[in-house]
């Protein structure tokens, strides 16, 4: 066992370090390992054997399920909306395909604060953005129909796209300023009739965990409408499946749900909104496990 160890000790490190990229295994540490630390370089062995069979479990079951219930879910949308039952369809398709996502992709989920929200109220969610399963932990766990501001790329995405337009999303093109200021006009007119929206302030996702300053096209919305903002804290997301990856980790995520804050004393100056926007992020960032803070 020790003559194996120290043959494979180098190469076991690096690969377990990068399959979780987490620093769980010291490869420094390896490098003195003695008979003492053999039974540390076990349980490695056992964690990096775990994550070779998740691995084969995400590519030969999670993603081929995960494709046909995105066509399914993206189909009974378009045709459920089409047919006139859009309050109906453009919400709870989505949630279930959200839900199933989380729970195949082996992730636990722990929401808190759902009892700030009104369901009789209509909101403007802002929250910060870790990555792709944001979008899953907001949409299946949030509990109350809701309308997604989003990025104009994500209507080229077969099926998906065409989904979402006709569950009415906003898509937002920041192409032009007149362009920018059509897609929060649409944005206002999903809350005037009654829907709540969700916008990622930061505009997307984090590179690094952590967040960057907020943008003020969510305060203006509130602020034009006279709703009040529900902050929402998301941790987890990134260590799930960070920007620039295609390989889901199995790890644990968190919604807080914070109060809602009334925006009739905002300042609708450029400065006003700006300073409540920090206001908001300060809240969120209250919540953040500390490794994203």
């Amino acid at each position: 066992m020790y003559a194996v160890t120290k043959v494979c000790q180098n190469m076991i490190g690096k690969i377990y370090s990068d399959a979780y990229g987490m620093d769980i295994v010291n490869v420094r540490a390896f490098n003195h390992i003695g008979p003492k630390q053999a039974p540390i370089f076990v349980v490695s062995i056992q964690l990096y054997m775990l994550r070779i069979l998740y691995l084969v479990y995400l590519w030969l079951f999670f993603v081929p399920v995960f494709v046909v219930l995105t066509i399914i879910t993206a189909l009974t949308v378009i045709v459920g909306c089409l047919l006139g039952e859009e309050k109906i369809f453009a919400y709870y398709p989505g949630m279930i395909w959200s839900r199933l996502t989380c729970y195949l992709a082996l992730c636990p989920v722990k929401v808190k604060g759902r009892e700030n929200i009104d369901r009789k109220q209509s909101y403007v969610f802002v929250a910060n953005h870790q990555g792709a399963f944001d979008i899953f932990l907001i949409y299946g766990f949030l509990g109350v129909p809701i309308k997604w501001v989003m990025k104009a790329g994500i209507g080229k995405i077969p099926f998906v796209g065409a989904a979402c337009r006709a569950a009415g999303f906003i898509f937002v093109d920041n192409s032009t300023s007149k362009a920018a200021i059509r897609s929060v006009q649409e944005a206002e007119r999903c809350l005037k009739n009654g829907a709540s929206v969700v916008v990622f302030p930061e505009g997307s996702r984090t590179y690094t965990g952590k967040m960057i300053r907020f943008k003020k096209g969510a305060y203006q919305m509130a602020l034009d409408q006279h709703l009040p903002i529900i902050p929402i804290t998301l941790n987890g997301p990134f260590d799930v499946l960070p920007i620039g990856s295609l390989n889901v980790h199995r790890h644990k995520m968190e919604m807080v749900i914070h109060p809602a804050i009334p925006t009739n004393d905002m300042d609708p100056s450029h400065k006003g909104m700006q300073l409540f926007a920090d206001r908001t992020q300060d809240i969120i960032a209250s919540a953040l496990w500390d490794k994203y803070k």
